[in-house]
């Protein structure tokens, strides 16, 4: 019998009754391959690769991490309370010590969702891997610093703005250039909140990018900045579309390369995000960082189809993601070289669409620079829905100023014709909603 090297749980959700249309790329064969496929080899009679069944996210889990408007029962399904509770449950099991690692393999996806949800956007309505990271830092407060790692071909721009702000969750994104792909974000200048600047590094990646170039960012840049960060949790948001079969992305990856990835990685948690290779790439890839997540050697893990001289690289794009990598790591160095001075209010404003449910949104963000804690913001937000909302997040070990300034904003949100105002203050783990 084959023991792995460390214990890894699992966890399948495959939301039978979640679906955005029957022929969708987001349906729940995405999953049942995958369950085939590790029934098949066996992976389950590995001992110390055990299946554990997923749990429910409470509205007030997703309270922690989301404004929903008007609220959580409106926005989302059941499946997505099973989806983010997997998430907690595979968080659960690493932090009580059940498992050393463990991967959730779930849908819905979310790491589009934004802090603030109208609606759904590239198929996610909440955000599972915030809603998580929220329930450890409730539950486990000597977790200090978190670093997210998102595989997946698109940018996450859903997690990017939950922690835009957060000097404590550390963000790296690897995914196919935003020129070329949604949501058409992504860039090594969107480098963090005025507090946080240096917590969120995009890696926008040439299409066709293959095994070389993605282990080379891996090597050469993201093991050395988390050396550097030094995270008490690492999750893999663990989107598989960067697969050379995947028919609504462009890149080259292969199975053996997710594998080795998550090797070099090494995370506590992995979560499926995205991926749309039902039979040629999900089954392949989901064993291989299964089993990489294991400690049991995965070199027979290789796609019927694959031919490595057919995919690989052109050297151009090899030079070139090499010097990114090498202007990424010197802006990484000197992020302390940068930060916001002469002004206590800073303000944003930003125009956001949800794809998948066909609405916009205009922002107007106002956060507090501040030497002494993350500091508190706000968000005005109208959607064409009609909704016009005011949002107050008051972070995780706020400062007195701070939490003074975002609850005179709860109490006193101005003349503007709000439909609800909210309030999310961390330590004291409330969620608020008045309607002015």
């Amino acid at each position: 019998m084959i023991t792995a090297k460390r214990k890894t749980g699992l966890i399948f959700f495959p939301a039978y009754d979640w679906e955005i249309s029957p022929s969708h790329p987001e349906r729940q064969e995405r999953l049942l391959y995958t369950q085939d496929q590790v029934m098949e080899e066996g992976v389950l009679d590995i001992e110390g690769i055990t299946e554990f069944k997923a749990g429910l996210a409470t509205e007030k889990d997703i309270c922690r991490a989301h404004f929903c408007v008007p609220d959580v029962e409106s926005r989302i399904t059941p499946s997505h309370n099973v989806s983010a509770g997997g998430c907690i449950e595979a968080a659960r099991l690493v932090m009580e010590g059940a498992v050393d690692n463990a991967f959730a393999l779930v849908r819905p996806p979310g790491h589009h969702a934004m802090r603030v949800v109208h609606g759904a956007r590239g198929f996610c309505n909440i955000n599972i891997e915030a809603v998580m990271i929220e329930w450890v830092r409730k539950n486990y407060p000597h977790i200090k610093k978190i670093a997210v790692v998102d595989t997946d071909c698109h940018h996450g721009d859903g997690t990017q703005d939950v922690y835009w702000h957060d000097p404590n969750v550390l963000y790296i994104s690897l995914h196919q250039d935003g020129r070329t792909l949604y949501p058409g974000s992504g860039f090594p200048e969107e480098f963090g909140g005025p507090n946080a600047l240096g917590r969120n590094l995009n890696v926008p990646l040439p299409p066709k990018t293959s095994d070389e170039g993605i282990l080379h960012v891996m090597e050469h840049f993201v093991m050395p900045v988390l050396g550097e960060f030094k995270p008490d949790l690492i999750i893999n948001s663990a989107g598989q579309d960067n697969h050379y079969s995947d028919p609504i992305t462009n890149m080259s990856f292969t199975a053996g390369g997710y594998a080795r990835l998550n090797e070099m990685l090494g995370p506590h948690i992995c979560v499926l995000e995205g991926g749309y290779s039902i039979e040629a790439a999900l089954p392949y890839v989901n064993t291989g960082i299964i089993l990489a997540l294991a400690g049991v050697d995965y070199s027979y893990i290789r796609e019927p189809d694959l031919d490595p001289e057919k995919i690989k690289e052109d050297p151009r794009i090899i030079d070139y993601i090499k010097q990114l990598t090498d202007t990424l790591l010197d802006l990484w160095g000197s992020r302390d070289n940068y930060e916001v001075r002469g002004e206590e209010i800073v303000r944003r404003s930003r125009n956001i669409f949800y794809d998948t449910d066909g609405i916009s949104e205009n922002q107007q963000e106002s956060v507090r620079v501040c030497a002494d804690c993350p500091g508190v913001y706000k968000i005005d937000s109208s959607a064409s829905t009609g909704y016009h909302i005011l949002a107050v997040h008051i972070p995780w070990g706020a400062c007195p100023r701070c939490r003074e300034q975002g609850r005179a904003w709860f109490e006193k949100p101005g003349r503007h014709n709000y439909n609800a105002v909210y309030l999310q203050d961390m330590d004291n783990d409330e969620y608020t909603v008045k309607i002015p």
